[in-house]
């Protein structure tokens, strides 16, 4: 093989093999970084990975939620109202609209038990929703909690 032909080789050579690390390093990264998202049944049928990062979301089973008096820990329940329930422990500080019979989206891990293990407690509205402020302007008359919440304001609380 002539001398140029076999540098131009071991070039190509070391560019794919460069390119297949550079893959293979990009690859690993996004698996270790991906959490799926889990409705409660297909967790409560045990088809959600146990011990890696996961997300679950559903309803807040009303009567469920039972808080630490002595800490921000709190347990409750995540239904999709279909007879599927896992039950869920947070320690933090829980969003506004976190409430019995509200949505809510939770980031953590699933134990051996079939307790999910939150990490992140996120809470969704539904599409109806308005500020108060913008309710009050529109003419609408805002939810109970959030007109309190709008008269503290107004008050300077």
């Amino acid at each position: 093989m002539h001398p140029k032909r076999k540098q131009r080789l071991t070039l190509v050579a070391f560019l794919f093999a460069g390119v297949a690390v550079a893959v293979g390093l990009a690859l690993f990264a996004l698996n270790e970084n991906i959490n799926l998202f889990y409705p409660p049944d297909q967790i409560a049928r045990g088809e959600a990975p146990v011990d890696q990062r996961i997300r679950a979301g559903g309803m807040v089973l009303e009567g469920s939620v039972q808080r630490d008096p002595g800490s921000l820990a709190v347990r409750f329940t995540l239904s999709d109202m279909a007879g599927h329930d896992v039950p869920v422990v947070y320690e933090g500080i829980l969003p506004d609209l976190f409430g019995e019979g509200q949505g809510i989206v939770a980031t953590g891990r699933l134990r051996a038990n079939g307790t999910f293990e939150a990490s992140e407690v996120l809470a969704k509205h539904d599409e109806n929703y308005m500020p108060p402020e913008l309710a009050e302007l529109a003419g609408r008359k805002a939810p109970e909690g959030q007109r309190a919440g709008l008269a503290t304001l107004d008050a300077g609380g």
